[in-house]
């Protein structure tokens, strides 16, 4: 989809409000070392689920978070990956399940983005509570490294250009989300088409780029660490003004002509609005006081997540999440999406 000239500013406020919300960890203070059980809660453990496949990132940073909630409160976890629909089907079945505490969920930008283009009724600020956003990362686009047809961000401009269209990448969501905003706006700059090829489970994006069948991945750098210590992938751009020392030798926007803010990825860890409020606030402490232990930041760390700040309580996590949506519509309206 070409993107109106008249959505630029709405794009760069849209990134700019998600880039400045990473600046800096958002809490309302220190927590408490201990917080009393509320009526014993949980007498069981909890089951959580993760509305995207096992190996992707947020199957990743779900098993970290588990691991956290256990180091700082003692709670056991067990997670349930329902892939699909770019969320949704997860988010339903997290919807359907009882709303005592016991199912918590986590998600990423996609349940904004769906509410916002009305493929969801359910408002991650409003109908669920955020207990903590644990990531907020930025993106990158992948090859691979025993690549031919192309090597670097400037051959492979020139050789999607070539294949009129028949060009492909691996993505997660379908139009109107974060990853197919950020690469139709990139497509639009080049005036290249590229085929984006929806999988909801990491492992089949990632399995899609090692085996040859896209040209090329979309995804955030911590999801592939593996293939990128491994040799598997390479990354051709960073979605950054500035290169991140991490990535000191891989071009940033700014490096290659684009202008704009981009979008940014954030996943965070949810309870029902209708949980009991005493279950919910014993909750938050524990996920909140899990993103602080050693085991959980030793994890972000690894998945170059320090880059940039990530930590959002829930105060900050509905601030962010409702700031976006408003933003995100007006976009969608600007585009011709909604109404």
């Amino acid at each position: 989809m070409r993107i109106p000239s008249r959505v630029i500013t709405a794009f760069s406020v849209i990134g700019l409000s998600l880039a400045m919300a990473g600046l800096a960890d958002v809490r309302a203070g220190p927590l408490p070392d201990k917080m009393a059980k509320p009526g014993g809660f949980p007498e069981r453990p909890l089951t959580m689920i993760v509305p995207y496949g096992s190996g992707g990132g947020s199957g990743q940073v779900s098993r970290a978070m588990i691991q956290g909630v256990k180091d700082a409160a003692g709670i056991d976890i067990t997670p349930d990956y329902k892939p699909g629909g770019a969320g949704m089907v997860g988010l339903k079945t997290y919807m359907a399940a009882p709303a005592n505490g016991y199912t918590v969920m986590e998600h990423i930008d996609d349940a904004t983005s769906a509410h916002a283009i009305g493929k969801s009724s359910i408002h991650p600020g409003k109908d669920l509570i955020p207990l903590v956003i644990s990531q907020i990362t930025f993106s990158q686009i992948y090859i691979r490294s025993n690549e031919t047809r192309f090597n670097d961000w400037a051959s492979y401009v020139k050789f999607v250009k070539s294949q009129g269209g028949k060009s492909t990448m691996a993505n997660v969501s379908g139009e109107g989300s974060m990853e197919r905003i950020n690469m139709n706006r990139i497509a639009d700059h080049f005036g290249m088409k590229v085929q984006q090829v929806s999988f909801d489970k990491g492992g089949q994006r990632y399995g899609a780029l090692k085996g040859a069948q896209v040209d090329a991945l979309f995804e955030q750098p911590g999801d592939v660490r593996g293939f990128l210590e491994s040799g598997d992938f390479k990354p051709i751009l960073t979605l950054l003004d500035k290169r991140p020392k991490a990535f000191a030798d891989v071009p940033s926007m700014k490096d290659v002509g684009l202008d704009f803010t981009p979008l940014m990825r954030f996943r965070g860890f949810y309870v029902h609005k209708n949980a009991p409020a005493d279950r919910v606030k014993y909750l938050r402490w524990a996920f909140q006081k899990g993103f602080g232990t050693q085991s959980y930041q030793a994890f972000n760390k690894k998945k170059y997540m320090d880059l940039i700040p990530s930590f959002r309580d829930t105060e900050g996590a509905i601030k962010l999440i409702n700031d976006t949506m408003k933003i995100y519509k007006k976009v969608y309206k600007e585009m011709g999406l909604i109404k």
